[in-house]
């Protein structure tokens, strides 16, 4: 068994009026643990709901998740959060705004934990915490004690994701943790993930539509439309397409 299996998961929604909305349907995906799946597709393509029901935030109508060879898809939100880190678009919904850089990082870290992490809040942890975040050159370590929301979205970005990454997850789901940020510092946050994710061997599943960021950082690249799996392209493939290729089989998805 691959280190990620989705097996014949199907995911429906109602509208008010009773009609059926495809989510996800009938997926199947295999995933070998430290590779990077990139996800494209257009809005409505079961992109976010793939990692909502991966998460157990969306329970799935029927099929099976497997991660590290056990059964997930029975578990709940606070169960799954042991094993599965999402970084999201707004990082204001992965951290605490109005807590300070260090209390977020050392909320994250104590994530799972009994012991309160008020016990955390030490000065030896402070300096462990002001020497890691030193080595991502985006004044950090000099930004501990602000708050979060005083932060600049690049750096917001940049804690929320090395939140979820302070325990080394399982599967780090990125779900277009770059769309908000312009593309300097969209730029500075794909190389900080990137090297989080080879200083820790993280499998990956990343939701994008920089279709740049696809090709250039994924194993391989999934292309979604209506709850289905369109495309998969290999790391061989990936190499020979460009963004206008990429753009031109969305395009073909849609005009299917």
């Amino acid at each position: 068994m691959s280190y990620i299996e989705l097996k014949n998961v199907t995911k429906h929604f109602k509208r008010s009026t009773g009609e059926r909305i495809i989510g996800l349907n009938n997926l199947n995906l295999s995933i070998q643990a430290g590779e990077i799946i990139g996800i494209i597709g257009t809005n409505g393509a079961g992109k976010s709901t793939l990692l909502n029901c991966l998460t157990g935030q969306t329970p799935i109508d029927s099929g099976e998740i497997w991660i590290g060879g056990e059964r997930v898809d029975h578990l709940k939100p606070s169960k799954s959060a042991s094993k599965i880190s999402r970084v999201f678009q707004d990082a204001g919904m992965g951290t605490s705004p109005r807590m300070t850089v260090f209390e977020n990082l050392m909320l994250a870290m104590k994530r799972g934990e009994k012991r309160g992490f008020h016990s955390s809040l030490t000065t030896e942890n402070y300096k462990k915490m002001e020497q890691y975040v030193s080595q991502f050159k985006l004044d950090l370590e000099n930004r501990l004690d602000v708050e979060m929301e005083a932060l600049s979205g690049g750096q917001r970005q940049a804690v929320a994701l090395l939140m979820a990454t302070l325990k080394q997850p399982q599967l780090l789901l990125l779900d277009e943790h770059t769309a908000a940020l312009d593309p300097r510092m969209a730029q500075a946050v794909m190389t900080i993930t990137q090297q989080l994710i080879v200083e820790q061997a993280l499998t990956v599943i990343m939701i994008t539509h920089r279709l740049q960021d696809a090709l250039t950082y994924c194993s391989r690249v999934v292309a979604m439309h209506q709850g289905e799996i369109y495309r998969i392209f290999d790391r061989e493939a990936l190499q020979s397409l460009t963004t206008a290729d990429l753009f031109l089989i969305l395009e073909e998805m849609v005009n299917q």
